[in-house]
C-alpha cells in the first residue's frame, strides 16, 4: 500500500483529532457528499504561460501543497462548487 503524504493542514487535523466533536447523521452525510464532489476523476492537459505557472508553483510552495493540487483547488472554487 502506498504511503499518503499529508499537507500541513491535514497533519494539524490529524494531530488535533481528539478536539473535534461528533456530527449528526445529516451533517455527516453532507460532509460525505461534499467530499465526493471534490473527488478527482478527470484528467486535464492545458498549455499555460510559463510565468503564470511559476507564480502558481511559488504560491503552492508557500502553502505547502503540490501545484497541481493548488490548480485543482482554484478550478474548484471558480466552478462554484
Amino acid at each position: 500500500m502506498r504511503k499518503v503524504k499529508l499537507t500541513k493542514e491535514e497533519r494539524w487535523i490529524e494531530e488535533h483529532a481528539e478536539e473535534f466533536v461528533s456530527a449528526s447523521k445529516g451533517k455527516f452525510n453532507k460532509i460525505v457528499e461534499a467530499l465526493e464532489r471534490r473527488r478527482k476523476d478527470a484528467v486535464l492537459n492545458i498549455r499555460v504561460n510559463s510565468y503564470d505557472l511559476e507564480q502558481i508553483k511559488e504560491k503552492a510552495r508557500k502553502l505547502g501543497i503540490k501545484y497541481q493540487s493548488f490548480i485543482s483547488e482554484i478550478l474548484h472554487k471558480v466552478a462554484g462548487a
